[in-house]
């Protein structure tokens, strides 16, 4: 026997699931006494089948809308008694079609009405971007809250190996724009986006929050936080916690440890690395200096804070190849910030990355140490565009071109809008002689910026390869001085000697001496080339290193100088 655990009605079917008055689900009756079925009325034990319909119409007392079950020779609702006798009837049992029926009915019921009260998200969201924070205090010098919180969440949020987050380069183009959040996530092919705004008043803070599912344009979250500055830290902490929540993201035990892992506990530490952040993304020689000075006050204030000593490593490497300092001085600094920071944190996927990248800028003989960074940085956290970017550069110089180009498919594959990844990627395919690719790839990248410099350069690069050389021979390039080694190898490539020749003086001035080989090997002067070659290895330029693979250098290749200086930079032959 069954019963129901709400009205107590006792079934003796025990093919039904469900209570027909009210659906509740059936449980095992009382198990006091044995329980024996009906017997009919001839004393045997009845194995016929009653015969039952449901019926509309109520009994006294009862609510209009509860059915009935009535025999088809009598009217007579099953008895509730234990061990009742239920009369004999002919046909079939109704029963064993009306109750699953029913059932099913419940279940559609229950089903659509879930659907309504809580909208399908089409599963579970895999993918995210947060937009650049606006700035609602009126004050520029708050800029750096605004943009750093974003980074940070962006950063901490990421750690995370079952979630795709669009990178800063790919929603920084969105900062200031009044750009629909539909429009965003199609444009970032992510499920979710989300905004913020920021406001500081003196000491106080204010920032507001808000999670859109955007496939079904439904609001997640939202929240508005009062704090002061020193909650900084903790606020942005919360914020990615209660993102992850919202998003019902399941954690692995490491996917929990990476999102609570805390660089630095100190508000005023973390408000130094995030002005530190700030200048350095802008790139020139005045603002990289200011960005290692942050970066030294958050050290200072938090001698234990490891990605403050990255970000040093960072800008150290930028000032070296920016004339910002000698290369000597900032390579040595780059490196000493880099290993200080795996001292305090040997797990940090990213102070291996810039260490690498230091290493490799050091000059010859380091290539085996700069690889092995990035190998490890890339084991630690695969996700970080910058660690394949690196190591591409560093395979390029090796010779295996081929994998170089691999590693950076991968990085613009993470960070799709990035100016410089996409730029860098022509590149990779001219070195792997995938020229059509080349220039589909840089035409792409034109589309995105065409005056950002290194897309310029690229651009005149794969232009040189496929000898389009009115291509470079444009006012605008003209008058770009990085562009200049690209000016004198066309003006030698188009028989314009003379003018080649002048470039080539004011280079020897101001430009490396691998730029002046280059263009002496488009005016067929091999000797000068080796010669200019030769003070490039003694300089130990970074840029001599590329004769490995680079298509410009084959006609020196089957000279015994080219193994020789190959040899002494380090380089497999």
């Amino acid at each position: 026997m069954k019963r129901c655990p709400e009205c107590r009605r006792d079934y003796y079917d025990e093919t039904l699931l469900y209570c027909l008055d009210d659906g509740n689900a059936l449980l095992d009756g009382p198990s006091s006494g044995k329980i024996e079925p009906p017997a009919s009325s001839t004393g045997q034990i009845d194995d016929e089948p009653q015969t039952a319909i449901l019926h509309e119409t109520a009994a006294p007392a009862e609510a209009a809308t509860r059915a009935q079950i009535h025999k088809t020779d009598q009217t007579a609702v099953f008895p509730t008694g234990v061990g009742a006798n239920v009369p004999k009837a002919r046909g079939f049992d109704k029963r064993l079609v009306a109750a699953p029926l029913l059932a099913i009915l419940i279940a559609i019921g229950v089903y659509f009405g879930y659907r309504y009260f809580n909208p399908t998200t089409g599963g579970q969201i895999n993918s995210i971007a947060v937009l650049p924070f606006q700035n609602r205090s009126g004050d520029p010098n708050s800029e750096y809250l605004s943009d750093g919180l974003a980074e940070s969440l962006i950063y901490r949020l990421s750690q995370l190996p079952d979630l795709k987050v669009s990178p800063t380069s790919s929603v920084i183009q969105y900062k200031g724009k009044d750009t629909k959040v539909a429009t965003i996530a199609s444009e970032l092919g992510v499920d979710a986006v989300m905004t913020g705004r920021l406001a500081q008043i003196g000491n106080n803070l204010t920032i507001s929050v808000e999670l859109v599912d955007v496939r079904n344009n439904k609001l997640l979250w939202g929240e508005q936080y009062e704090r002061k500055m020193a909650d900084l830290l903790a606020t942005q902490r919360e914020i990615a916690a209660t993102i992850t929540q919202k998003l019902q993201l399941k954690l692995s035990g490491e996917g929990e440890r990476r999102l609570a892992k805390t660089y630095t506990t100190d508000d005023e530490a973390y408000q130094l690395y995030l002005r530190g952040r700030f200048h350095f993304a802008r790139r020139t020689k005045d603002d990289v200096l200011k960005s290692i000075e942050y970066y030294r006050q958050a050290a200072a204030v938090a001698p234990d804070f490891s990605l403050a000593y990255v970000g040093m490593a960072e800008a150290f490497t930028v000032g070296s190849s920016n004339d910002t300092f000698s290369r000597d001085e900032g390579i040595k600094s780059a490196v000493t910030a880099a290993r200080k920071a795996l001292e305090l944190d040997p797990n940090l996927a990213e102070a291996h990355a810039a260490l690498g990248w230091a290493l490799m800028n050091s000059g010859f003989g380091n290539w085996s140490e700069a690889e092995a960074a990035f190998k490890r940085s890339i084991e630690i956290n695969p996700n970080i565009a910058n660690s394949h970017y690196y190591y591409s550069r560093l395979l390029k110089v090796l010779g295996r071109a081929d994998e170089g180009l691999r590693e950076m498919e991968r990085a613009v594959e993470l960070e799709p809008l990035s100016l410089i990844l996409n730029a860098n990627l022509a590149g990779a395919y001219v070195s792997a002689r995938q020229y059509e690719k080349a220039t589909m790839q840089i035409q792409r990248t034109k589309d995105l910026d065409p005056a950002f410099l290194p897309t310029q350069w690229y651009f005149c690069w794969v232009a040189a390869v496929t000898g389009k050389y009115d291509e470079i021979l444009t006012d605008t390039h003209k008058q770009n001085p990085r562009l200049t080694a690209f000016i004198g190898f066309a003006y030698a490539k188009t028989g314009r000697v003379d003018e080649a020749r002048s470039i080539l003086r004011e280079l020897q001035e101001t430009r490396p001496h691998s730029d002046a080989a280059f263009v002496y090997i488009g005016l067929g002067d091999t000797e000068n080339a080796f010669a200019e070659m030769e003070k490039a290895v003694q300089a130990r330029e970074f840029d001599a290193a590329e004769i490995k693979v680079d298509p410009f250098w084959d006609p020196l290749r089957g000279d015994p100088r080219y193994k020789d200086l190959l040899k002494r930079m380090g380089l497999p032959e």
